[in-house]
């Protein structure tokens, strides 16, 4: 446990650090540390030895007295080993990346992200940016919503801390339609789907292990706070596979293979965009699918499925073809 605390506390050091033109002091440190880890007390020795570990790793941490005490910074060095070196393809290709998080401006993410982009245009030659840039007008990035998870800032450090030091989270948390409740999670780590963060956690209430695993999404907390308990993490859990499974971010079911058949022109769109990367598509002679693919909720489907309409219908399991069913027939007696 020491150990992830110690890497947690000198990487931030290492970024106050390189976001500061003139240094920090001892004291400069030790308050940001307290305020963004969310930490009861800590000793300038404590950030003194941090500091010195990191120098001892390679990093050029200068140290200079000022007027308002002894401060320390990043040299000269540090920065003319790491100089920027881009063509223009890759500069499109990192601009394209950063349209698509928009979604995360005023989270520590976006901040590393502008931070890197600035650094970008301050040292590749003005050649190569000024292609890049009419290059660029004629390739947009649309979709991404407008949604910002600024106002989650101070959640994510907490999360972040309890996944860094494995420990227990008391969150409020409130699924669409019901009031806040009160749980007490494991953080594994965070997923980024279709614009929106979400807390792969286990639920400690829960005793088995193939439903405690869950998805929670960050717009639906209230409170994060971290306890002063700590678990251990299962080592049979691999959050890739977890999040793999299915075609969507619901979790706790286990995915089930389902069939839906497709007329010929939403087939020829489902190959076009597939919905999952274990998908198969068998053709029939008249000309439609079969399409498979696993699915933990009926609700995974229902977007997809509506957007097709008529020209999509649900084979099995009969549970997902009567959840289909009973979706349809609801708004049917709406538009009547």
């Amino acid at each position: 446990m020491a150990r992830n605390e110690q890497l947690i506390r000198q990487h931030k050091v290492m970024q106050l650090l390189e976001a500061s033109r003139y240094g920090r002091t001892l004291e400069e440190l030790r308050d940001e540390l307290v305020k963004d880890l969310g930490l009861t007390n800590l000793h300038q020795r404590t950030v003194r030895r941090d500091i010195e570990a990191l120098h001892a790793s390679g990093l050029d941490i200068q140290s200079e007295t000022l007027e308002r005490g002894k401060v320390y910074k990043l040299g000269r060095v540090e920065r003319g080993l790491h100089r920027i070196s881009l063509s223009a393809t890759e500069l499109i290709a990192l601009s394209i990346g950063r349209d698509l998080l928009l979604p995360l401006i005023g989270t520590q993410y976006w901040q590393g992200i502008e931070s890197f982009w600035t650094k970008v245009q301050e040292e590749v030659p003005e050649g190569v940016w000024e292609h890049y840039e009419k290059y660029r007008k004629s390739l947009h990035v649309v979709g991404t919503g407008s949604k910002s998870y600024a106002k989650h800032e101070g959640m994510l450090r907490t999360i972040h801390r309890g996944i860094g030091e494995h420990r227990v989270l008391e969150v409020e948390y409130a699924p669409v339609g019901q009031v806040p409740k009160k749980r007490c999670v494991e953080p594994y780590g965070l997923a980024f789907y279709q614009n929106n963060i979400y807390l792969v956690a286990a639920a400690q209430e829960i005793t088995d292990p193939h439903e405690r695993m869950r998805h929670w999404k960050l717009d639906r907390f209230s409170r994060v706070t971290a306890l002063d308990q700590w678990f251990k993490p299962d080592p049979s859990i691999d959050l890739r596979e977890d999040l793999s499974r299915s075609m969507g971010i619901f979790s706790g079911d286990e995915p089930v293979s389902v069939e839906i058949r497709l007329t010929q022109r939403a087939s020829t769109w489902v190959a076009e965009e597939p919905w999952h990367p274990d998908q198969t598509l068998v053709l029939e002679s008249e000309g439609s699918a079969i399409l498979t693919v696993p699915v933990s909720h009926p609700r995974e489907l229902m977007p997809k499925l509506l957007a097709l309409g008529a020209d999509a219908e649900v084979i099995s399991p009969d549970a997902f073809r009567t959840a289909v069913a009973e979706v349809v027939e609801k708004m049917a007696q709406s538009y009547r």
